[in-house]
């Protein structure tokens, strides 16, 4: 047997499903747990919403104060955002990024993807704003080569979480047709699904990575043949949980899809604007695992 970890996924409100193993082998003293936060497609949304049926939802302040309450309960975390950061309010506007950045820098993110709305003002302003992030954008296939962005992103990076090995690595949707070529220049767009299952069997196999993760900003799924993060998951190996974003899917559990290897891929989606941050709990032993899913995001409220 693989001598790679299996893992247990819980959830934030408990754990559904049923164990492969009897309940007696799963000892604390065996067990290592991992939080993993998410966002996506903040838009630049620094305070809760106004008006509308989201008034009094979200905020950068508020969102702050729930991560350092999870971050009480439990030190071995991961924050990640999955793109779409710049543009939706004057504070991009404004700014061009820059408090976004300063922001989620003091919330101590872990890694991010690029969305779309990322290149808003261009290669140029991206590049920029980048000196206020303290986190690192990870991004696999976007080859930037030929513009001034060569050699800046990392397409994934590893973490080591109280000895559980995390791969990470970042997906982005097709700028052509979507995003001026004037902003994006001669970047070059890479098949999602061909550049995944390179960098997950990297991750998986050659680094022994426990948990492998996509950043994705594909979007959760369409009507056409676009790729979308449920495709991107029946089309591979070797991810474990995609984090999607894009589409604004405000999903109330994770979905789980089989992969060509009939294996589980988790998928969540937390909306947009910063009114939810998604919340997976994962508890890892030794060549043993659980699955179970659960509802997986907290609403963010101004109290």
């Amino acid at each position: 047997m693989n001598n790679r970890r299996k893992f247990i996924i819980n959830s934030t409100l408990g754990t559904l499903g049923l164990s492969l193993f009897s309940k007696s082998l799963f000892t604390k003293e065996n067990l290592k747990h991992l939080t993993i936060l998410h966002t996506n497609d903040m838009h630049s949304h620094i305070h809760p919403f106004k008006s509308g049926s989201n008034k009094g939802l979200g905020g950068m302040a508020q969102r702050a104060h729930l991560i350092n309450k999870i971050r009480k309960e439990n030190t071995n975390i991961l924050l990640l955002d999955s793109g779409d950061i710049f543009q939706g309010t004057p504070y991009f506007n404004m700014y061009g990024g820059e408090l976004e950045l300063k922001l989620m820098s003091k919330m101590n993110y872990d890694a991010c993807t690029i969305g779309n709305h990322d290149l808003d003002n261009g290669l140029n302003g991206l590049k920029k704003q980048l000196k206020h992030a303290n986190f690192p954008f990870l991004i696999a296939n976007y080859d930037f080569s030929d513009t001034i962005l060569k050699d800046t992103f990392s397409p994934f990076k590893i973490f080591n979480k109280n000895g559980i090995r995390v791969g990470i690595f970042g997906i982005g949707i097709e700028l052509d047709g979507l995003v001026p070529k004037k902003l994006f220049n001669e970047t070059k767009y890479l098949d999602p699904i061909e550049i995944s299952n390179k960098y997950s069997k990297e991750l998986k196999v050659k680094h022994n990575c426990d948990l492998v993760i996509c950043l994705s900003h594909l979007g959760f799924k369409y009507k056409s043949e676009k790729i979308s993060d449920i495709k991107l998951a029946s089309k591979t190996k070797n991810i474990d949980l995609i984090l999607g974003g894009h589409t604004h899917t405000f999903l109330k559990k994770p979905v789980m899809i089989k992969n060509l290897e009939d294996k589980n891929v988790i998928i969540n989606q937390v909306g947009y604007g910063g009114i939810n941050i998604g919340k997976i709990d994962f508890t890892f032993q030794q060549n043993l695992y659980k699955i179970g899913s659960e509802k997986s995001s907290i609403l963010v409220k101004n109290k």
